[in-house]
This record gives structure tokens, C-alpha cells and sequence, in this order.
């Protein structure tokens, strides 16, 4: 009796054949066949691997998230105000309202853009850059500067006064305790949050009637500020779809937008986007004037 090899299984698994005098072939139940039966059984389980690992790798895939707000009509001038207390202080500084402010390019500054999703994951190297960061938000020439700060949860915001006048800030938060803190001359206070919030938080001083900023706080680094051109952007947010929330103080939540020409509508100003590992641009948002005119 002679033996001969057979062609292996998918599993390069051996065989072998048994030649019998009679000419016909029999497979030998050997060890072999057994094993490969038992790989056989753990074929779905390999394949579900497989796509779980295709998937962690895709959640490790980041892209940047760009764009740019403009009005969409004529640029309107900013009302000029008038300082009514310490104004042998505030008198000294050209102080005009910041609700609406629009550069001569129409860029739209001080649109709020963030992530709204929940347990969005983070970038390390984005984690790590809030956490480095110090937020500040100042009492300066009679104004707040920044006008829209962003801070996420954990980290402090510094709320300091470079004027040689006193100032109060009030932070009207609906989800963290409000604070009113008086801040002297050349002093400053840290405030914590603890939670998010949906929408961005007012801040006043009461001494001062015409300051007025605002305070986004989110949960993860994923929020910025349209700039005074009113371009944005978003660095290192995972690939796939996101939601963002688009939000300005005059008009807001962003209900409508017009790109390369056309109408686009966002029901509570909640945008999806597909996050692709080359970048999202989603180019020149044009905003109406009415919205502007609540």
C-alpha cells in the first residue's frame, strides 16, 4: 500500500491518501481532519474579529473640520456705546456693540461651532492640548475679551481684570452653579464647571452694563469661534458622521445656510457631517440678514 499527498485545505492542514490494491482511495481519519474541522467551527468567530478590528481602526482615523460664515448682504456698522460709569477709565476706549460683528470681507465672527455628540472620542493629542491650555477670559479696556470664550469640562476658566477700574462678572450658567464674582483692579478668579452646557452661557458686569461676552462649555475638546474673517475650525475629530450645533448670539441656533448658491436647512441649527480622513471643508456658508434681526 503507497500513500500520497493530496492538495491542502484552505488551512494548509496536511492529508493523506491510502492507496489500496484495489485502486480506490480512502481518507485516513486521522488527527488532522479533526483539527481542521475545529478550525472550521472557528471561522465566524475569525471573520467577526476581522471586522471589529476594521472598525477600531476606522475609529482611529481622524479628520478637521473647516469652513467659513458670511453675511450675506451689505457689512452693517457696529453701534458705537457710550460709557456712562468710571468714565474717566472707560471714556478713553472706542467701545462699540459686538453682537454682530462683520469684517470688511463679510466674514461673520463669533459663530459657535461644536460636536454635539455624546462620549465623542478624543484625540490624544487633542485631549492633551486642553489640557495644557489656559482659558482666559479678561476685563479689559471695559470690555470682555474674548467676546465668546470656549472652555470644556475640567478645565478652569480665568477670569482676570487688566483695567484699573473694578469689575463684576456674571456668568448666567444653567447646568453649573452661576457665579458673580467682583474682581478688583489687576485681579483675577478661577471658575470650574463641572457639566456642560447646550448653550453658550452670558456674561455681564453689572457695574458696566454695555459688557457682554459669552461662555461655551462642552464636554470635549470639539468647539471653537468663527474668527474676525469668519473661518473656523476644528482639529483631530474622529472620521465618520458627526453632528455639529452652529449658534450665534443674535440669530441663535442656525436655521439656514446658502452654499455655492443654494438653500440649505438645519432644523435647531444641527448640521451632520461626514468627517473624512483628507478633511471636510464645507466652504462658504452664507448667512441671511434676517436671521440676525430676532
Amino acid at each position: 500500500m503507497t500513500t500520497a499527498p493530496i492538495i491542502p485545505t484552505i488551512f494548509n492542514m496536511p492529508t493523506t491518501v491510502i492507496m489500496t490494491t484495489t485502486g480506490t482511495t480512502n481518507m485516513t481519519t486521522t488527527a488532522n481532519s479533526a483539527v481542521s474541522r475545529i478550525l472550521y467551527s472557528l471561522l465566524p468567530a475569525v471573520l467577526i474579529v476581522c471586522c471589529l478590528a476594521a472598525e477600531v481602526a476606522r475609529a482611529d482615523e481622524w479628520g478637521t473640520i473647516k469652513g467659513r460664515f458670511l453675511f450675506g448682504g451689505d457689512a452693517p456698522t457696529a453701534a458705537e456705546i457710550k460709557a456712562d460709569k468710571d468714565v474717566e477709565v472707560c471714556g478713553k476706549h472706542k467701545l462699540v456693540s459686538e453682537e454682530l460683528a462683520v469684517g470688511a470681507d463679510k466674514g461673520v465672527a463669533n459663530v459657535v461651532v461644536f460636536v454635539r455628540d455624546k462620549g465623542v472620542k478624543v484625540h490624544p493629542d487633542a485631549a492633551a492640548e486642553a489640557k495644557a491650555a489656559k482659558i482666559v477670559l479678561d476685563n479689559k479696556d471695559c470690555r470682555f475679551s474674548p467676546h465668546v470664550v470656549v472652555v470644556h469640562t475640567g478645565q478652569p476658566l480665568i477670569i482676570k481684570n487688566s483695567d484699573s477700574v473694578g469689575h463684576n462678572s456674571n456668568v448666567a450658567t444653567l447646568k453649573n452653579p452661576p457665579s458673580n464674582s467682583l474682581i478688583p483692579a489687576g485681579g483675577e478668579s478661577s471658575l470650574p464647571f463641572a457639566s456642560e452646557e447646550a448653550i453658550p452661557a452670558q456674561v455681564t458686569c453689572n457695574i458696566h452694563p454695555w459688557m457682554k461676552a459669552w461662555v461655551v462649555i462642552r464636554g470635549n475638546p470639539y468647539a471653537t469661534v468663527s474668527a474676525a474673517d469668519g473661518s473656523f475650525e476644528i482639529k483631530n475629530v474622529p472620521a465618520g458622521e458627526v453632528e455639529l450645533q452652529l449658534w450665534h448670539e443674535k440669530a441663535g441656533y442656525i436655521g439656514e445656510v446658502t452654499v455655492g448658491g443654494k438653500s440649505e436647512k438645519i432644523a435647531k441649527g444641527r448640521k451632520k457631517v461626514k468627517v473624512e480622513t483628507a478633511g471636510t471643508n464645507l466652504g462658504d456658508m452664507v448667512l441671511a440678514p434676517g436671521i440676525f434681526q430676532k
